[in-house]
């Protein structure tokens, strides 16, 4: 898989679970993907305090890039 093709993927990831996070008031961005491994992402709005948000990025977030991007080894938050 090309370095766009990953890209692409990770965005279709998080097309997939941008709805249930605005649904809360949240959002998510991408930031960059480093060494085809590893994704950093920035939650926003209602995501940033919320006492959960590492389980939805661990179980949510990082579980939906797999399953686009199966070589992706971690999804971290980066703080604004």
């Amino acid at each position: 898989m090309s370095g766009e093709e990953l890209r692409l993927n990770v965005e279709k990831a998080l097309d997939e679970i941008r709805p249930f996070l605005q649904s809360d008031g949240g959002d998510i961005s991408l930031l960059s993907i480093e060494d085809d491994k590893i994704v950093k992402v920035q939650l926003e709005g209602a995501c940033v305090g919320c006492s959960v948000n590492q389980m939805t990025l661990k179980s949510g977030v990082e579980m939906t890039i797999k399953k686009y991007a199966p070589q992706i080894e971690a999804v971290i938050n980066v703080e604004a």
